[in-house]
C-alpha cells in the first residue's frame, strides 16, 4: 500500500483524481482542502484520508507536514500539487503578507515538497499542476506571464492597472513559476523521484474562476462548458483532465522527470520556462522567503 497526497482534493480536477487513484487500488489517498467540513465529505465519499490544509500560512504548511508524517498512513509515494487561486478583485495577501496568488500557487507548494522530499518513498512522484496559460505562445485569451524577479511577485507594486489584468497577469505568471518549480526540483530531487509539471487544460464551470463577475462569471459557468466537446481544443471536462493527472502517479513506465504534459501528451512547455537563472531565482528567494517567514 502506498500513499498519494493531493491538495485542493475536495472539488473539480483534485476531488476527480483523487477518486481516480483511490479506485485503482493500492493506494491510500489524502486529499486537503481550506474547509475542514468539506474535506471530511470529500474523503468519506470516495474512500480517502481527509486533512485541512490552509495553503495561506506557510506555519501551516510546516504543521501539516508535520502532522502527515504521524499519522501512521503507509510510505508517501506521490505529491500532486494541485490546488490554485486566481484572484481578480484586486490584490489579496496570505497570513504571511505575500501576494496571494504567488503565495498559494507557488510559494506554499514550494514549501510543502521541500518539507515532504526526505520523507518521500521510492519510486516517488511529485506533479505540479500548471496551465498553458503560462505560455504566450498559446491563444489561451490570457495575459502573458512577466517575470522579473522571485521577490516582486511576492511583493509586488501598484501598477495602476485594471484590477483584473494585474489579477489575470499574477495567474499566468504563477503558472510559470509552478513549470520553473518542477523542472529545478527535477534537477535537485534524488534518483527515483520524478518531478513534472502537468497542464489540465481548460475546465470551464470549475471553481477556479470563482473571483469572477458579471458577463465573465457567466460565461465561465453556462457558455464555455461547450468547448469541451469541440475536437482539437485545450478544453477538458474535470474527469478527463483527472485520468491523465492520475495516469502521472498510477503509470509505473512513466519515469520521465523534469517534463511537461498536456493532458495525455509529453509537450514543450513555453521558452521562458526552460530559463535556468529565473528558476534558479525563484528557487533561492523561495528558500529565503520560507525560512524567513516560518521562523
Amino acid at each position: 500500500m502506498r500513499t498519494a497526497l493531493i491538495t485542493g482534493g475536495t472539488g473539480s480536477l483534485g476531488r476527480e483524481t483523487a477518486g481516480a487513484i483511490a479506485a485503482a487500488g493500492g493506494w491510500r489517498v489524502v486529499v486537503t482542502g481550506r474547509d475542514q467540513a468539506a474535506v471530511a465529505a470529500t474523503a468519506d465519499e470516495i474512500g480517502a484520508v481527509g486533512m485541512p490544509l490552509d495553503l495561506g500560512s506557510l506555519a501551516g504548511v510546516r504543521r501539516f507536514a508535520a502532522e502527515l508524517a504521524g499519522a501512521g498512513l503507509p510510505p508517501l509515494h506521490a505529491v500532486v500539487c494541485n490546488a490554485g487561486v486566481q484572484v481578480v478583485s484586486g490584490t489579496a495577501v496570505t497570513a504571511d503578507g505575500i501576494e496571494r496568488t504567488f503565495g498559494v500557487n507557488h510559494l506554499a507548494h514550494f514549501a510543502l515538497v521541500r518539507e515532504l522530499m526526505p520523507r518521500l518513498a521510492k519510486p516517488a512522484r511529485v506533479v505540479f499542476v500548471a496551465s498553458d496559460t503560462h505560455d504566450p505562445a498559446r491563444p489561451t485569451g490570457m495575459p502573458a506571464p512577466v517575470y522579473t524577479d522571485a521577490r516582486s511577485l511576492a511583493y509586488p507594486r501598484d501598477t495602476g492597472e485594471s484590477p483584473s489584468l494585474v489579477g489575470r497577469r499574477r495567474y499566468t505568471t504563477s503558472k510559470l513559476c509552478n513549470v520553473l518549480a518542477a523542472y529545478e526540483f527535477a534537477r535537485r530531487a534524488e534518483p527515483g523521484i520524478a518531478v513534472n509539471a502537468f497542464d489540465p487544460g481548460l475546465m470551464p464551470g470549475t471553481g477556479l474562476a470563482r473571483d469572477y463577475r458579471g458577463v465573465a462569471a457567466l460565461a465561465w459557468r453556462y457558455l464555455l462548458p461547450a468547448l469541451t466537446v469541440v475536437p482539437g481544443l485545450n478544453a477538458h471536462t474535470p474527469r478527463r483532465s483527472a485520468a491523465a493527472l492520475a495516469r502521472l502517479v498510477l503509470d509505473q513506465d512513466l519515469t520521465a522527470t523534469g517534463r511537461y504534459f498536456s493532458g495525455f501528451r509529453e509537450v514543450r512547455s513555453s521558452a521562458e520556462s526552460y530559463d535556468r537563472a529565473k528558476a534558479a531565482d525563484l528557487w533561492e528567494t523561495s528558500v529565503e522567503l520560507t525560512a524567513a517567514l516560518i521562523a
